[in-house]
């Protein structure tokens, strides 16, 4: 149990500590895995060196002591930004993953300017300035990456360095174009409602409020008051157990689910009550810390609740998971803060049913658990398993949900929570929706899994769980498979599964082991129903 602020600083260093054996000779790179992302080594190793930045600030703002990082971090900066160090970062280029990691730099230079600027000499200063500075002569991608223009440029003005005000405003202007309302973002053009909002689009416009209040108060007091309004819909994301919805991309960065509380508590609003916070961080990191998350060494694994590197996207490098440690974000509140002394309280009583109409789903509470119910995609393919993180008919913090290893056979495929269909000696789903509707009393989409199927879907609510009713449209006799969640050996039946029109045979799948991001083992039951030629009307309904 968490709930001192020396609990949380030892949890920090109990994290962080096994990274100390494998920093570079110049401490500016840091290797820690064999696998690959799609940038280059190099800036993997300097991305694994600058993200525990996001844990160890906050702790240094804190008034937490630390030598050896600190000794490490001053010399991995100065080498770092040396043109003439064999460890230099080296010049950037555009939508460069180094442009990704100067964040977390300048969170230090502006949260912890006493460890991580001032120990620098003014050469090692310059060379750091003019490294930043590589982020505004190339270009970030049209995304929450814009925030790291601002957050870079912000630091450096900070300190009365050579620094980009038109590219500044010129980023924030595209987050103001980025809003939705009612506190939601959408995370570029073919963003969708994410943890990306949450960790990213929210966590950053706090700093911003919290550096440039002063300056530029009529936009801070914007990102805050979006902030305190986002947190009202993003608490039912939780779990009673304080796990959090595993739904969209980037899970390997695991407890940063819960981070946009922790910054909330650091900058000092309160979408729900302190106490309220305090609960629902303090059993987000019980509940990761009780998980298989860490290698033998104790260091974080890319993978969700275990390692699993068939759920990861191509920017996953071994040292991207400590993006998660901007959930510490919250050390850097004085001793005499109340958050220190303040009760842990339990989750508030919530509607069992919300419909949350930026965030694109209806969300159920049943037992404390989540089940989320969203649109759908309507953007092509962008990452890894895209279909099976944004297009299954719902989600959930009790089973999580399922990665295909291929579309050859069922047991590869997969296909929890979809409607699956057995054509051409292949397995498809539902991917891009050719549109969809939410509204409060279900979700409407329509879609075509290949050429030659259509489907309308209707995805209904109910007090024991949902019902789907299927229209399909279809120029080939085949199979369909209307399938309940990936559930534990052992469990089938706690998740019901009843064909109410049509045609269906209940059937149980034992899909391939570590499909499942929750559970290593799993069984998929499912309703089976012949397809022919033409039009076909199918209802399934799933208790749960």
């Amino acid at each position: 149990m968490y709930n001192t602020k020396k609990d949380f600083q030892e949890l920090l260093s109990k994290i962080l500590n096994p990274l100390k054996p494998f920093y570079s000779e110049e401490r500016a790179r840091l290797k820690i895995g064999y696998t690959s992302s799609h940038y280059p080594d190099e800036s993997a190793w300097m991305e694994g060196f600058s993200r525990p930045l996001w844990g160890l600030v906050p702790y240094w703002a804190g008034g937490g002591e630390d030598k050896e990082f600190a000794e490490i971090y001053r010399k991995g900066l100065a080498a770092g930004t040396n043109p003439n160090s064999k460890e230099y970062w080296g010049k950037c280029y555009d939508f460069d993953q180094r442009l990704v990691e100067m964040a977390a730099i300048s969170y230090g230079i502006l949260m912890a300017p006493e460890k991580v600027w001032d120990p620098l000499s003014e050469e090692e200063k310059e060379n750091l300035t003019e490294w930043l500075n590589e982020i505004n002569r190339n270009q970030c991608c049209k995304c929450n990456w814009q925030f790291f223009n601002i957050l870079v440029n912000i630091a450096l003005k900070s300190k009365g360095r050579t620094y980009s005000e038109e590219k500044m405003e010129s980023a924030l202007a595209f987050i103001e174009s980025c809003y939705l309302g009612d506190g939601w973002y959408v995370d570029g053009e073919l963003g969708q409602a994410d943890y990306y909002i949450p960790f990213a689009m929210h966590f950053y416009g706090m700093v911003y409020a919290k550096f440039m209040q002063k300056e530029d108060p009529i936009r801070s007091k914007k990102f805050i008051e979006r902030a305190e309004r986002f947190g009202k819909d993003f608490i039912y994301w939780f779990d009673d157990d304080g796990s959090a919805l595993p739904y969209g991309r980037s899970l390997t960065y695991k407890f940063a689910q819960v981070s946009f509380f922790s910054i909330c508590v650091a900058v000092g609003i309160e979408p729900v009550p302190l106490g309220v916070m305090k609960g629902i961080i303090m059993r987000h990191l019980q509940y990761w810390m009780n998980a298989p998350i860490f290698d033998h060494t104790g260091l974080l694994t890319i993978g969700y609740h275990y390692p699993n590197l068939q759920m990861s996207e191509n920017y996953n490098a071994p040292g991207s998971p400590y993006w998660s440690m901007k959930t510490f974000a919250f050390l850097s509140l004085p001793d005499e803060h109340p958050f220190w002394s303040v009760e842990s309280l339990p989750m508030p009583k919530l509607e069992e049913q919300k419909y949350i109409k930026h965030g694109d789903m209806i969300v159920q509470r049943k037992d404390g658990h989540v089940y989320a119910m969203p649109g759908g995609r309507l953007f092509l393919h962008g990452f890894a398993h895209t279909e099976e993180k944004y297009a299954k008919f719902i989600y959930s913090t009790k089973y999580g949900f399922s990665i295909a290893r291929s579309q050859k056979t069922l047991e590869e495929s997969a296909p929890d929570s979809v409607l699956s269909f057995e054509v051409f000696g292949h397995v498809f789903v539902r991917g891009q929706s050719k549109n969809y509707e939410v509204t409060s009393e279900g979700i409407y989409s329509d879609w075509s899994p290949i050429e030659g199927i259509d489907v309308h879907s209707e995805i209904i609510p109910t007090k024991l769980g949902h019902k789907r009713i299927h229209t399909i449209h279809s120029a080939y006799d085949c199979i369909a498979h209307d399938a309940g969640f990936a559930v534990s050996i052992g469990k089938e039946k706690e998740c019901i599964v009843k064909c109410t029109q049509g045609n269906g045979k209940l059937e149980v799948l034992k899909p391939d082991p570590n499909t499942n991001l929750l559970i290593t083992k799993t069984m998929i039951p499912m309703m089976t129903y012949k397809i022919q030629k033409g039009k076909n009307i199918i209802c399934t309904e799933f208790e749960y």
